[in-house]
């Protein structure tokens, strides 16, 4: 009897360390879950949520160039889903929304786009053919201190160009024509703004293409630094240059972390 008592001893002492060492891992997994726990994606772009033919999404502003005559026009539709049309005839115009998102944290966008036609001859490299179906910018604060005197007058003779303030850094993420994909070429009008062409005459017409990019390992690529923070982002559909037309629909944009 007496050493059946010691037994259950023994058993009982094994199943209270294995209840321990169980507890124990149970909380390490759950405190990892908390900490690793995916911080939610920042929602800069949410077309889906609009009413077709209403207004445009909330903090979504006009974004309108001063010497442009022409502007381009950007609805509410549905195609799948609800999302943004935007139809260029020898104009341009954008829509842009200020937002602050700290790029290391949330280094990735993530938008779908469609165009209806490549615009023929354009070259985003040239003046006056600086045409594209379809752009998404992203812009930088940058401290106006680190640039010389000549850039800096040329920064307050560009603000007259825009009704809105006028970033000194900016990617605008390009569907092109001819020119390759993955180049990046300075923006024409000002060296401030690179233009990164991630779709071209190659690319699907008519069919939704999702994209999704590294903002920061693209800026490096672009300025040689690393970013500071995001303060807005745009779209745009323009012909303006060239006079032609062009038709664009943007799906919602995204910021996510970048996955571990």
């Amino acid at each position: 009897m007496e050493n059946f008592d010691e037994a259950r001893k023994e058993i009982l002492m094994k199943l209270n360390r294995m209840r321990t060492t169980t507890l124990v891992a149970l909380t390490a997994f759950l405190f990892a879950g908390l900490l690793y726990a995916d911080v939610p994606d920042i929602l800069v772009g949410t077309f889906s949520a609009g009413r077709i033919g209403g207004n445009l999404p909330p903090d979504w502003n006009p974004w309108i160039l001063k010497n442009v005559k022409r502007h381009s026009a950007y609805t509410l539709v549905q195609d799948d889903r609800t999302v943004i049309k935007a139809v260029a005839d020898a104009s341009a115009s954008g829509l842009m929304r200020n937002i602050t998102i700290d790029p290391q944290e949330y280094p990735i966008v993530q938008w779908r786009w469609k165009v209806a036609n490549i615009i023929e001859g354009a070259d985003v490299s040239r003046k006056e053919s600086n045409d594209s179906p379809a752009r998404v910018y992203v812009a930088f604060s940058y401290d106006i201190r680190k640039v010389g005197l000549l850039e800096r007058l040329k920064y307050e003779a560009a603000k007259h160009i825009y009704t809105q303030s006028l970033p000194l850094r900016a990617i605008s993420y390009t569907w092109g024509n001819k020119t390759p994909r993955e180049s990046i070429v300075p923006m024409p009008y000002t060296g401030w703004f690179k233009q990164i062409v991630v779709e071209n005459a190659a690319s699907s017409v008519n069919n939704w293409i999702t994209e999704e990019r590294d903002v920061c390992e693209d800026y490096r690529k672009a300025f040689g630094e690393n970013p500071t923070g995001i303060t807005g982002v745009a779209i745009m559909t323009n012909t303006d240059n060239m006079g032609g037309q062009a038709t664009a629909w943007y799906g919602d944009i995204v910021f996510k972390e970048r996955t571990r």
